[in-house]
């Protein structure tokens, strides 16, 4: 059984609301239901590459 990947929109989303928003990364990854080293990998991908990649580090 292989986990769908998570949408771009979804994935931005998260990265705004700790890199805009302020949130914690614990907090956002146990809102959403994310783990802090998905949401990590999700913060490098945006700040390295932009929107666009992130979509290639799920």
């Amino acid at each position: 059984m292989t986990k769908q990947p998570y949408p771009e929109e979804f994935k931005i989303e998260a990265v705004k609301q700790i890199t805009e928003r302020g949130h914690r990364v614990a907090d956002v990854s146990t809102r959403i239901g994310v783990s802090q080293h998905s949401l990590y990998k999700w913060i490098k991908a945006y700040a390295v590459s932009g929107q666009q990649l992130i979509q290639q580090h799920t």
